[in-house]
């Protein structure tokens, strides 16, 4: 651990801990680095023990799990923690957190940092309820001039914050760490393989499209992460029949290291998203450097961001939309109709792993916070 001379920095999150690998590996490389580093999120009803980590972690903890009443609790308990607590610089997680963080920044005279995951005003969740969307325009509008410090994880939306704000963002991609078990020989589709995906269970990611596609794929269909959507597509998945023989499996949230296994294990990664918002069609999902680091080809859909990366590295077959009759067929191609073409894939995403890792971000990252607050 740093000593305690160290700086320390704060990030907020209202994710559950265990499960936000992207602040895992941001949090870890600044620990890593010698600043001190303290990450606050959300304790949920299903949350698990917290995972032993090189950095403080703390959870909050309060009635709502969703809704307005969630985002009002969760702020107001945030900004009475961060009274308590003294920090060189305080890291808003995206928007939901932003508020406090500003405000305890501004009151102790620190630097506020802007970590931007997605253009949160965006998302389909909000674009959806025009007055709530209002509502976080307004405050982005009033916290991203304010940032000493911004970053995001993606050139697209780096462009769209600075063109909305007249101020630079930093890029810092939400890429796995790559390790050597990861540049294994490519091989072959595995007869028992399956498709994955793991994510969220959300509105805009193409679930209910996949799983009516998947009565015409060849091979199982497993899913790990939770959502809004998660008993709408379990029940569908039943309607459909796929439940009873087996061909879709929900396995619920799995533990970073877990889901790394599972993921390796697949045959093809699945990285899909409606055009339902600008935060979705320039993402740049952590998903896709999971599936290239796996060796696994995907199917994925034809975004800005993803089709520039495919461009240049070839591993994926990309996708015009998300009919279920195009994922079918799309899927069907990799898994049994052209074996070269999968094989292709497969070796290109070995060649790619070393480009697109944690390795070089973390430079990126390092160089910002060196930047904002020196190490002695």
């Amino acid at each position: 651990m740093p000593p305690a001379s160290a700086p320390l920095l704060l990030f907020t999150v209202t994710t559950d801990l265990c499960f936000d690998q992207r602040m895992q590996r941001i949090c870890g490389s600044l620990a890593a680095a010698g600043y001190r580093v303290q990450l606050v999120g959300w304790q949920r009803p299903a949350s698990p023990p917290l995972t032993a980590q090189p950095y403080q972690q703390h959870r909050l903890r309060g009635w709502f799990q969703k809704g307005k009443l969630f985002y009002l609790e969760y702020n107001l308990r945030l900004f009475f923690y961060l009274l308590g607590q003294k920090a060189a610089a305080w890291c808003a997680c995206d928007l939901d957190t932003a508020l406090p963080v500003w405000l305890r920044a501004r009151l102790g005279g620190q630097p506020f940092v802007y970590d931007a995951h997605e253009l949160f005003t965006e998302v389909p969740e909000v674009v959806a309820r025009p007055a709530v969307q209002r509502v976080w325009r307004w405050v982005e509008g009033f916290v991203v001039p304010r940032a000493r410090l911004a970053y995001t994880v993606g050139p697209a939306l780096a462009e769209v914050f600075a063109q909305r704000y007249g101020r630079p963002f930093a890029v810092v991609r939400n890429v796995s760490r790559l390790r050597p078990a990861d540049l294994l020989p490519a091989t072959a589709a595995p007869a028992s393989g399956y498709t994955l995906y793991q994510g969220a269970l959300n509105v805009g990611r193409g679930l209910e499209n996949l799983l009516e596609a998947m009565p015409q794929v060849a091979g199982r269909l497993v899913i790990c992460g939770e959502g809004d959507l998660s008993a709408a597509l379990r029940a569908q998945a039943d309607r459909l029949g796929l439940l009873a023989t087996g061909q879709v499996e929900f396995r619920g949230f799995v533990l970073p290291e877990a889901l790394r296994e599972v993921t390796r294990h697949a045959a093809v990664g699945i990285m899909l998203l409606e055009n339902i918002g600008l935060s979705y069609y320039y993402s740049l999902a952590n998903k896709f450097f999971d599936y290239v680091h796996a060796g696994i080809p995907q199917v994925l859909i034809d975004f800005p961001e993803y089709r520039a990366l495919n461009e240049q590295f070839d591993v994926a077959e990309l996708v015009a939309n998300i009919e279920p009759a195009t994922l079918a067929a799309a899927l069907n191609r990799l898994l049994r109709d052209e074996p070269a073409r999968y094989q292709h894939l497969a070796e290109n995403c070995r060649r790619a792993a070393p480009q697109l890792s944690w390795q070089h971000e973390e430079r990126v990252l390092l160089a910002l916070y060196q930047g904002l607050i020196p190490l002695a």
